[in-house]
């Protein structure tokens, strides 16, 4: 004898609209939880560790750097594997998760590795640059602005773009601005030799202290 699915539903009305009322609720809450971005964000499970040691060679990047960083990232929760490149000077490690780990185990973990490699970082060779870190892969764009100088000098559109990157933090849903292409500023300090002589102050002494206090890219103009 065939299942009569009519005569069954005809027979047990009450559950059948239990049912209906029940599958109706669900889909209105699942509406409602619908993402509606147009470009959605993804948690991208893989962050890149970078470390630079100006002068050295692969080999010494390799054991000295690498290796080292790589037996701390070795211990990072929900790791799936690693993946490093060296070259002369230069290490660049991809901490690869597995795909299981949810998206708030991501940010715990990518604090953790932030963590560890900051407590080890003591042991890494004198000179060392970084190690930086990069885990925004999952960054979405809605729009963007372009900026030209006609008429203003690089300073001048620099503090302009600022302004209005300000103002649009302010708008509704906008999470994040990032400017492109911006010139890093720098500063010429010129002196003449003949009047740091009848001063009796020492060329090289004056160029060691303007670097302690600032720090910059420093060209000498005679």
């Amino acid at each position: 004898m065939k299942f009569n699915l009519s005569a069954w539903a005809l027979g047990h009305r009450s559950l059948v609209v239990y049912f209906m009322i029940v599958t109706v609720v669900a889909g209105v809450l699942s509406y409602y939880r619908l993402g509606r971005g147009e470009d959605p964000s993804f948690i991208i499970k893989t962050m890149v560790v970078q470390a630079a040691w100006p002068g050295a060679t692969t080999e010494d990047t390799l054991k000295q750097v690498t290796e080292r960083l790589e037996r701390t990232l070795q211990e990072t929760p929900y790791l799936d594997f690693l993946r490093s490149y060296t070259t002369a000077g230069l290490t660049t490690i991809f901490v690869n998760l597995k795909g299981s780990a949810s998206a708030k185990q991501v940010a715990d973990t990518w604090y953790q590795v932030r963590k560890s490699v900051g407590d080890m970082r003591h042991t890494l060779p004198e000179g060392i640059v970084g190690p930086g870190f990069n885990d925004e892969f999952g960054d979405t764009f809605g729009i963007i602005y372009g900026f030209t100088a006609d008429g203003f000098t690089q300073r001048e559109l620099r503090d302009y773009v600022e302004d209005a990157r300000s103002k649009l933090l302010n708008v509704r849903d906008v999470s994040k601005i990032e400017v492109l292409g911006a010139q890093d500023e720098r500063i010429f300090v010129e002196f003449s030799i003949k009047e740091l002589a009848s001063l009796g102050i020492d060329r090289s002494a004056l160029i060691a202290a303007l670097q302690a206090q600032f720090k910059p890219e420093m060209r000498l103009c005679r």
